[in-house]
């Protein structure tokens, strides 16, 4: 397995960065994929998000997504539906948080804007920056680990990274059944 090395905030004038950037060549191959491991079971992803989804979507691509609006055909809306708090969405291989939205926006802007571009889209102000990296040649967002979460596609309003709800589904540990515990689970 190849050890992962990531930079520290590089410069580019292409993004309006409160993103932290890395250069292409720390996008290495691991032992699966681009990632260490096969994506969490069906039993520790929300939404009813396959695991053959995430696993494909979060480890074996670099380019491609999931379709434009499977994340609405997904029980992602129901389980958000009368909420007002955000909800941690979480790394489908690894479970490490690496958005949490909404934020400065209503859920109804959120969706709204996520409907709009056919992917649920972050803002840099949602974006968990201890576990997200963007490659700066091509705008592609990481997790620390090399799990393909989406792409950096920058706006009127700023950056928008648009996510693939299959790379963001994995439940939190108590959800799981599992230990652990962290601040905005979706309970």
């Amino acid at each position: 397995m190849h050890a992962i090395v990531y930079a520290p905030q590089i410069p580019d004038s292409r993004f309006q960065c409160a993103c932290v950037l890395m250069p292409s060549h720390c996008n290495v191959s691991q032992e699966h994929g681009t990632c260490s491991h096969p994506a969490k079971p069906d039993a520790e992803l929300r939404w009813g998000v396959p695991h053959t989804l995430a696993d494909k979507i979060s480890c074996f691509t670099r380019r491609y997504a999931e379709h434009s609006g499977y994340w609405e055909s997904t029980s992602f809306l129901e389980s958000v539906q009368g909420r007002t708090d955000p909800v941690t969405f979480r790394d489908s291989v690894t479970g490490a948080p690496l958005f949490v939205a909404p934020q400065g926006r209503s859920w109804a802007e959120f969706v709204k804007e996520s409907r709009a571009h056919g992917w649920p889209s972050f803002r840099d102000s949602e974006v968990v920056w201890d576990s997200v990296r963007v490659i700066g040649s091509s705008g592609e967002t990481v997790s620390l680990t090399g799990t393909h979460l989406g792409h950096n596609l920058p706006d009127r309003n700023g950056n928008r990274y648009c996510i693939n709800i299959a790379s963001i589904s994995a439940k939190s540990p108590e959800e799981a059944g599992l230990s652990g515990s962290n601040e905005h689970e979706l309970r």
